[in-house]
């Protein structure tokens, strides 16, 4: 699936650049042809104004006048061999008014577009005139168009791509808060029977020890009950020493993994209070813990390290197992993406969501190096 959606992306990738490369030929093919059609309708205009100043009879002076008066696109200004402007046409008046050094620009600007046309004014005195022309607006419009066209377009399918993701997101949010939820709705049930199974193993105190440890695990399954209710709904912050929050799971996750993993946590805080959920942060903390002893199989060392700046606090996981390559620090984060024979790939999704959407913190990868460990680093706002 994941290969022909590849596929099938390359290929509309590959239309959409043939599409582009062929619109931009072609556009600039019309530009150049337009544009030598303009420089012969200028050297007719040229030989048509010679005529006029020869002073030329009948139908000759008739045509040349004809042809002169009839050149409303393509601007044109008229100097002398010194380089003072004479005359022009087809320009802003306007503009021309109320700005003194229009037409010195407009000139410059005419002179980087084409070389011009020399126009003898008097033969025995060896005097000439100099036009100078620029590109009619029609042509502007030819060549910019296209341009214009790809921007709209490029807009326009980068608008619809922005919405089918949103609606895709929050499908998908959709999917996982029903899940949750449902989650917790299912385990509410078994959870009721077992407390109350508990409450008749307690009336005969031999059962006391078995009771304790049934107790801490009823304990821990209502934990994650509360974690799952919560997703979907805005969770109530509250403030918390988040440096007793991290140690407290840390020893949880202690007692539980391989004895050959050593845990560390630095800081040189004793306390540190934020606004967090602690059901929610909790979680996060025991996923990365958990992701981080995976990581390692069971030998190695997790270092936890926090720290206070004037707005945020950072809280950086680092092990050191096997790493993850620097191509795959944003997809450790999407749903479904896992390098776990058995893993779901939600966790680190979850985690994200949790700290981003509810904390308005950060979750990301600080660094990691193939076959030395990875750092996740927890930004949360004070």
């Amino acid at each position: 699936m994941f290969k022909q959606y590849i596929g099938w992306k390359f290929v509309l990738t590959s239309i959409a650049m043939v599409i582009i490369v062929t619109t931009i030929w072609f556009v600039s093919n019309l530009s150049r042809k337009i544009q030598e059609e303009e420089r012969k309708k200028v050297a007719t205009w040229v030989a048509a104004n010679r005529e006029v100043l020869q002073d030329s009879t009948g139908a000759n002076l008739n045509l040349a006048i004809e042809i002169v008066t009839t050149n409303t696109t393509i601007p044109l200004i008229l100097t002398d061999e010194q380089g003072r402007i004479l005359d022009s046409r087809n320009l802003d008046s306007a503009r021309i008014a109320q700005n003194p050094t229009y037409l010195q620009e407009q000139l410059l600007a005419f002179k980087k577009q084409h070389p011009p046309f020399i126009m003898e004014v008097d033969a025995r005195q060896k005097l000439y005139n100099y036009i100078y022309y620029g590109d009619s607006l029609i042509l502007k419009q030819v060549r910019y168009y296209p341009y214009i066209q790809l921007l709209v377009v490029t807009l326009f399918i980068g608008i619809v791509l922005f919405a089918l993701s949103s609606t895709n997101r929050a499908t998908q949010n959709q999917v996982w808060v029903g899940l949750a939820k449902e989650t917790a709705h299912q385990l509410g049930t078994p959870l009721s029977s077992m407390e109350a199974w508990l409450e008749i193993l307690r009336e005969n105190e031999a059962n006391s020890m078995m009771v304790n440890e049934l107790a801490k695990d009823v304990d821990r399954l209502k934990l994650i009950t509360d974690r799952f209710s919560k997703i979907g709904s805005v969770p109530k912050l509250e403030e918390k020493d988040v440096v007793q929050q991290i140690e407290n799971m840390t020893n949880y996750i202690r007692k539980r993994a391989p004895q050959k993993v050593q845990f560390n946590i630095h800081t040189q805080e004793t306390e540190l209070a934020a606004m967090i959920s602690p059901p929610l942060f909790d979680w996060v903390v025991e996923n990365l813990l958990k992701n981080a002893l995976d990581a390692m199989e069971g030998t190695g060392k997790i270092d936890i390290t926090i720290e206070n700046h004037p707005t945020f606090i950072t809280i950086d996981v680092a092990d050191t197992g096997k790493g993850i390559p620097k191509m795959n620090f944003e997809k450790v984060f999407k749903p479904g993406f896992s390098t776990k024979k058995r893993g779901w790939g939600l966790g680190l999704s979850l985690a994200k969501r949790i700290i981003g959407e509810y904390h308005k913190g950060r979750l990301y990868v600080k660094n990691s190096e193939v076959g030395k460990g990875t750092t996740f680093r927890i930004l949360l706002r004070k």
